[in-house]
């Protein structure tokens, strides 16, 4: 038996509304969050990174997990957004949590699915045997071109997951995948922003891969929607998962409260593990859950998890997601958020 020993988040206190965007570009808000169920995002500070979100959503995770940092055999960190092409977010994470030196590390790219790759090969270490605890993080500081829709949904997040064999706060069932080569969004080397081949984007890409991940794991435990009790699909906006659900048969009280998107953006490699946190934060013992990522590229990871008593005792035990999430925003005007994103600091 394996699975998630602790959890922890971080999200940037700083907001920007989708109006301020289109005002700037002359674009209608009200088109933009009607058609894509965004209302605001998260918006990283000058020197905050997918490093140093890692590094609080981790801390997070290790106050809900009560271990002992020497004993992490291994830590992942899956994101678009590392901070060096060449040096490992994974070893800073490390170090900052007292995990180092006898630690195994490594950085996980799959666009938006980086983050659950991260989870996975971090609970199958664990199942093996080859480690006691591992550790997979999804954090990003998310990158939308100035004027491409993608800026109204990219955002800044991170969540973490401390994976064991003992004192479980939610056991892993069973996991699946489905990936295709699908040519949907990408970046290339030195590019400072990612291209979309639009039309790809929504059935080909994600509708597909997070269809093919759902019914595969589905056939495979022999479960249908009105098994689980909450269900969390990746959150590219508002919009695609809550059409999703409905299509597959799950219902609104399923999704609800890992539906983060409309006040917190895409957060890319971290959208789908923060929407799983903000499900733990409110589950109950005994519950089933089943988490789908999403990546470009392209293609889904499932995840079937059910919540055990522990849970109750060790969740207050870090900020819970909602409570960063909703409250002491501080919202920017386009010209402050412009230069938080190209890291410009006025000198004191």
């Amino acid at each position: 038996m394996v699975g998630i020993v602790g959890y922890g988040t971080q999200i940037p206190r700083y907001r920007i509304k989708i109006e301020e965007i289109a005002k700037v570009w002359g674009a209608d808000a009200a088109s933009f969050k009607r058609g894509l169920n965004l209302n605001e995002k998260s918006v990283p500070c000058p020197d905050e990174d997918c490093a140093t979100l890692a590094v609080n959503a981790a801390r997070n995770a290790m106050s809900r997990a009560g271990i002992n940092p020497q004993e992490i055999g291994a830590l992942y960190v899956g994101s678009e957004s590392h901070p060096y092409a060449v040096k490992p977010t994974g070893a800073t994470v490390s170090e900052a949590l007292g995990a180092c030196p006898y630690v195994h590390t490594a950085d996980f790219e799959f666009a938006c699915k980086a983050g659950t790759e991260a989870m996975f090969v971090a609970l199958n270490l664990v199942k093996s045997g080859a480690v006691k605890y591992a550790v997979g993080i999804g954090s990003d500081t998310s990158q939308g071109s100035p004027g491409d829709a993608l800026e109204y949904s990219a955002s800044a997040g991170a969540a973490a997951y401390v994976m064991g064999a003992e004192n479980l706060v939610a056991e892993l069932i069973d996991t699946h995948c489905f990936m295709t080569d699908t040519p949907d969004f990408w970046r290339r080397e030195h590019a400072n922003y990612p291209e979309h081949g639009g039309r790809f984007t929504g059935e080909p890409s994600y509708m597909k891969h997070v269809t093919g991940a759902v019914n595969a794991i589905l056939e495979k435990t022999k479960m249908k929607p009105e098994d689980f009790d909450y269900m969390i699909f990746h959150q590219p906006n508002g919009k695609f998962p809550v059409q999703m659900a409905l299509k597959l048969g799950f219902k609104e009280p399923q999704f609800r409260y890992g539906l983060l998107t409309p006040t917190l953006g895409n957060t890319y490699s971290g959208s789908s593990p923060l929407g799983l946190a903000a499900t733990l934060d409110e589950a109950k013992p005994n519950q089933l859950i089943l988490l789908v990522s999403y990546g470009s590229g392209a293609g889904s990871d499932a995840f079937i998890f059910k919540t055990t008593e522990r849970l109750l005792k060790v969740r207050d035990m870090a900020p819970r997601v909602r409570k960063q999430l909703d409250e002491h925003k501080m919202y920017l005007e386009y010209g402050q958020y412009a230069k938080f994103r190209h890291k410009i600091v006025k000198p004191e």
